[in-house]
């Protein structure tokens, strides 16, 4: 057997924003329209679909960022959201943001999330997850974003988990249009969701 090893990394222009970034975003729109240049620029540097993801503290400091990943890594699970968790975890060294319950972190997304996305956002530990673009957004681009719950805002909320949608929304389906019109590679669109 052959041992392969996944690295996860950032781009070097996605790790250049993060570290220009503002040392405190004031506002839900600052930290998304940041949020929605990492999805456009990952579409600019033609690294992988137009979705880009940050985890913020309650403070509004920047955590971590994640843009998608699939097509350069060839990995599925390389997704923003996916990403921006992942990274967060590894710099505060667990794989619990909340640290059982002391801290509050939002995780920020440029669409809402799809399928696998939504389902690691609870055990994740973050307390808030606000959207720009929505599922349907994606979907009318040829994304096909998995079976979600019905009430997947409802089921989040149950968790203690508070949802923000729409944020800015008209911006991320922006980039997803302009991604589309490029001829953009929709990776995944094959199968129906509910």
């Amino acid at each position: 057997m052959v041992m392969v090893e996944l690295h996860i990394a950032l781009p070097d222009w996605a790790a250049s924003m993060a570290d220009r970034a503002p040392a405190v975003f004031a506002t839900m729109e600052d930290k998304m329209r940041f949020v929605i240049e990492l999805a456009r620029n990952n579409v600019k540097h033609g690294l992988g679909g137009p979705f880009g993801a940050a985890v913020f503290t309650e403070t509004g400091e920047l955590l971590s960022v994640g843009v998608n990943q699939v097509m350069v890594a060839q990995c599925s699970i390389l997704h923003a959201e996916i990403m921006a968790l992942a990274l967060a975890q590894k710099r505060l060294g667990s794989y619990d943001l909340s640290q059982d319950g002391r801290l509050r972190h939002d995780l920020y997304a440029s669409t809402e999330p799809c399928a696998m996305c939504f389902g690691a956002i609870p055990w994740a530990g973050v307390t808030g997850l606000v959207c720009a673009a929505r599922d349907e957004d994606a979907r009318m681009i040829g994304f096909e974003e998995g079976a979600k719950l019905r009430d997947w805002v409802g089921a989040l909320h149950a968790r203690g988990i508070k949802v923000q949608r729409d944020v800015l929304r008209e911006e991320a389906k922006a980039v997803l249009r302009d991604y589309a019109a490029a001829g953009g590679k929709i990776y995944n669109s094959k199968g129906t969701a509910s």
